[in-house]
C-alpha cells in the first residue's frame, strides 16, 4: 500500500514538475530502492519518465539508505543531510535522484485551486509560507494577555502591580513613622 500511494504521490510532483519527466526518461527500465528503517520501497522508472512500483529486488540499479534520523533534515532541505545517505549502484542514476530531491517542488496551490478556486488556494498557500512561526506564537501570547488582563481580569496589569507595590511600601513607611511617634509619645502612667 505504502508503494502506491508513493508511487502516486512522485508521479504527481513528476507531472507538475515535467521537467523533471524528460530527465528520468534517459534511465528508463532501471530500478532504485529507498530503504528507511523499516521500510523499503522499490520503484521502476518508466519509458515517459514516470515510476512504477518494482518488486521487491536483491540487485536494484542503486539503492539509497535513508537513517529515519535524516527524514526531518531532508525536509528541510539540509544540504549536509545528502552526504549522510549510503548509496551504491548507478552512480549517475543516484546523482539524478538527489538532483531530483533538491528541485522538485509540489504545487500545493494548483491542486487547492480544485476545492478552493485559484485565488483564494493562491493567497492560502501564500499565508503558509510568509507566516512567521515566532510572530505568531508573540501575538497569541500578547492576545491571550489582553484577554486575561481586560476581559477576564484574571491577571493584574503591570501598572496595576506597580502601583500595589507603591502602596504597600506606602502603608509600610506610614506605619514605621506611627510606631517611631507613639514610642515618643510620654508614658499616660508616669513610668
Amino acid at each position: 500500500m505504502i508503494n502506491r500511494l508513493s508511487v502516486a504521490a512522485l508521479n504527481h510532483m513528476l507531472m507538475q514538475n515535467s521537467w523533471a519527466l524528460a530527465r528520468l526518461a534517459r534511465f528508463s527500465g532501471k530500478t532504485v530502492r529507498f530503504d528507511v528503517a523499516p521500510l523499503s520501497v522499490a520503484y521502476t522508472i518508466l519509458p515517459d519518465g514516470r515510476i512504477g512500483h518494482a518488486e521487491e529486488t536483491d540487485a536494484p540499479d542503486a539503492l539509497c539508505v535513508i537513517a529515519p534520523s535524516l527524514l526531518p533534515r531532508l525536509a528541510m532541505q539540509d544540504e549536509l543531510a545528502y552526504k549522510d545517505i549510503e548509496g551504491s549502484g548507478d552512480a549517475a542514476l543516484l546523482a539524478e535522484i538527489f538532483f531530483l530531491s533538491r528541485n522538485l517542488r509540489w504545487d500545493a496551490a494548483e491542486d487547492l485551486s480544485a476545492v478552493t478556486g485559484d485565488i483564494l488556494a493562491e493567497r492560502i498557500v501564500q499565508t503558509i509560507q510568509n507566516r512567521n512561526v515566532g510572530a505568531s506564537l508573540l501575538s497569541l501570547a500578547q492576545a491571550a494577555s489582553e484577554y486575561l488582563t481586560e476581559e477576564q481580569p484574571v491577571l493584574a496589569k503591570p501598572q496595576q502591580i506597580y502601583s500595589f507595590m507603591q502602596q504597600v511600601d506606602n502603608l509600610r513607611d506610614d506605619t514605621a513613622r506611627l510606631e517611631q511617634r507613639i514610642r515618643r509619645l510620654p508614658d499616660p502612667s508616669g513610668n
